[in-house]
């Protein structure tokens, strides 16, 4: 077996000053729900593993109706969904996080580490494109801030640079009249990969929608954000109709691959079928948040 040399940074610089000594041979572990697995299946043939749970910023969470929510890349699920303040503002949020794995899992895994490990599955990052979420990433020179839809470039593949990290996920507070929803569909309930998903959000304003985005998952090389999907939908009113429209329009945008799971065609129609679904919901959420 080779050797792996573990570090347990306390700082961020200390993690960035890590991966860039090993020079693309390191990796982070935050859960490492993922990374073990891939570890052992011989994806990576690393030098080191670093340890982000010993570091402040990666490990704080915080919510004001301001601000919004400041999610550490460390922070595993079961503290998002089991914070009662965060659970009631971002339900559209919930629906990823208690989707990720079993329990087991969730009492480890991160959607900072769901985000970087770039999977075209990955339940929790279409939720993040739908509430227009941002990465903040640190590096040598300095840190950038990346919307959640650019940061995955190919399956398993980020903007970020070996000697970067994933600090914290910023989500907006949400305004009067928004809602949001993710939903997907799998063989089983629990610890499977998603066929499709399909992550939304619209804001209403005087019965009329006035913003909605849309982001699919398991039907591109990366997850996919619709933009053709929100504008259907952006300055009208939510009828059967409209929202009907917007799911064609993620139907039409979506590029899967026919494998064990599914073939072409059967996820294109459930891009239209749970683009539909879920936009009716994310619907009846933001009227209730009005």
């Amino acid at each position: 077996m080779k050797w792996i040399d573990y570090h347990r940074p306390s700082s961020v610089d200390e993690a960035v000053g890590l991966l860039s000594k090993y020079n693309g041979k390191a990796r982070i572990l935050a859960g490492g729900t993922d990374l073990l697995v891939q570890l052992r299946g011989g994806r990576y043939e690393l030098d080191a593993v670093i340890d982000a749970k010993h570091i402040d910023e990666l490990n704080a969470l915080s919510y004001d109706s301001t601000n919004g929510l400041t999610l550490g890349a460390a922070v595993p699920c079961h503290q998002l969904y089991g914070n009662a303040e965060i659970a009631a503002a971002y339900p559209g949020l919930m629906d990823s996080a208690t989707l990720i794995g079993g329990i087991q899992i969730q009492g480890r895994a991160t959607l900072g580490g769901n985000l970087v490990n770039a999977a075209p599955s990955g339940d929790s990052i279409p939720s993040l494109i739908a509430h227009s979420a941002t990465a903040k990433v640190v590096g040598p020179n300095g840190t950038r801030v990346i919307p959640a839809e650019e940061v995955c470039t190919g399956p398993g593949r980020t903007q970020l640079a070996n000697d970067e990290i994933l600090v914290s996920i910023n989500v907006p507070a949400p305004a009067k009249g928004f809602g949001a929803r993710y939903i997907r569909f799998t063989p089983r309930n629990e610890m499977d990969i998603a066929v499709v998903g399909a992550g939304v959000s619209v804001t209403l304003s005087n019965g009329t929608i006035e913003s909605a985005r849309v982001a699919l998952s398991s039907v591109a090389p990366t997850p996919l954000y619709v933009e053709a999907a929100g504008a259907a939908l952006a300055g009208k009113e939510p009828t059967d109709a409209n929202i009907q429209a917007a799911a064609n329009a993620a139907k039409d945008a979506a590029t899967p691959i026919t494998d064990m799971r599914g073939t072409v065609e059967y996820r294109k129609h459930l891009c239209e079928v749970l683009t539909r679904r879920a936009l009716h919901t994310a619907i009846e959420r933001a009227r209730e948040a009005n």
